[in-house]
């Protein structure tokens, strides 16, 4: 990890995709100056703006923040945010992709409704968490795991004076486009 921009593949996705700035601003709902920025190395994009980026192109987020070059543990801590280790990258023979995510001791991290149907599988692996989801906050201690609609608001806390990790494996309900496919 460093205190880098984080670097995203924005710019080729959108060039494969033969979209302007202002054709990717009305897909994704991301401002033409932030969009401009990230792809300048400007600005790191925090989480929720690459989950808007990943809902308006319609692609798995892994297709935005990992490297054919680099491991596939690479690892994003994003700025005020949650640190993010990719463990694999998305596969569209599966249909899902998988992350060790780590919040620090009395952090929380709310998510939008991601595209209809998608489902994530939350094993907590250290620490205390709570998964929101239907409104209900859940306790998951170490081992335990949870599975929910992500297709609605929903979100991760620590529970108790430590930190937490745990194991996020998003499924999405139809075959999503890598960013080779694009057209």
């Amino acid at each position: 990890m460093s205190d880098a921009p984080i670097t995203i593949n924005l710019r080729a996705i959108r060039a494969k995709a033969g979209l302007s700035l202002s054709a990717t601003q009305d897909l994704t709902g991301v401002s033409k100056a932030m969009l401009g920025q990230i792809e300048r190395g400007e600005s790191s994009p925090t989480i929720a703006t690459l989950w808007k980026l990943a809902k308006g192109f319609h692609l798995p987020l892994t297709a935005f923040i990992s490297d054919p070059g680099l491991p596939a543990d690479d690892t994003i801590a994003f700025p005020e945010s949650i640190t993010v280790q990719t463990l694999f990258a998305f596969d569209p023979a599966l249909g899902n992709e998988s992350f060790m995510i780590t919040l620090a001791p009395g952090q929380s991290h709310e998510s939008r409704a991601h595209d209809k149907g998608v489902i994530e599988d939350v094993v907590a692996i250290h620490g205390k968490i709570e998964v929101l989801h239907g409104g209900t906050w859940h306790p998951l201690a170490p081992g335990e795991a949870l599975r929910f609609a992500a297709d609605q608001p929903h979100g991760y806390r620590t529970a108790g004076n430590t930190g937490a990790r745990f194991h996020n494996t998003i499924h999405y309900p139809e075959p999503l486009a890598s960013p080779s496919a694009i057209p």
